[in-house]
């Protein structure tokens, strides 16, 4: 797909959302299972189902990404992708945009070793590369959208609802709540 292809697609989404903003609001699923030991399916779409696993140091057999290098190639990859929505629609040409991230965790807090620490990330941090041919100030303006844009990135610094449900043996058990 190329740059012009990728700015008409993202123009007519836009043109489509202001002749009717409430096809602005859309839903992304994924179904998951677990298999066997802690290896699980993940199926989005209609993709051949994806396997996610832990390293053998927690448990997996280490045949697929874990879930949380799966949160951080989702920033990056979602960076990634935003710089080449915006690029094009921005016409700034872009020869490489690569971003590498790091997530900060602590066992203890997933192991219930210590109620203090989060089981989750303490921080992540990225560094992106890009080069292009166009100068430092149409750059820096592309970065900053990218920045104030990014789904992922939003999702991951902004307190965000999330709600479950927990049914046993075929009945509704537990209601989850953040």
């Amino acid at each position: 797909m190329s740059q012009e292809t990728v700015k008409e697609a993202l123009q007519k989404t836009i043109e489509a959302i202001t002749k009717n903003p409430k096809c602005s609001n859309v839903v992304f699923r994924a179904e998951t299972e677990l298999v066997e030991d802690v290896r699980c399916t993940l199926k989005v779409r209609d993709f051949s189902p994806m396997s996610v696993d832990e390293p053998a140091d927690l448990g997996g057999g280490n045949a697929a990404m874990n879930p949380v290098e799966l949160v951080l190639g989702a920033l990056g990859t979602c960076q990634e992708i935003m710089y080449a929505a915006y690029a094009s629609v921005m016409g700034i040409k872009l020869s490489k945009v690569k971003v590498d991230v790091k997530g900060y965790l602590d066992l203890k807090g997933l192991f219930a070793m210590d109620e203090t620490v989060p089981p989750g990330f303490r921080k992540i941090c990225y560094e992106t590369t890009i080069e292009s041919p166009a100068d430092a100030e149409t750059l820096k303006k592309l970065v900053a959208m990218v920045e104030s844009h990014c789904p992922v990135y939003d999702t991951l610094t902004r307190a965000v609802e999330v709600t479950g449900a927990v049914s046993i043996n075929g009945s509704k058990a537990v209601a989850c709540a953040a």
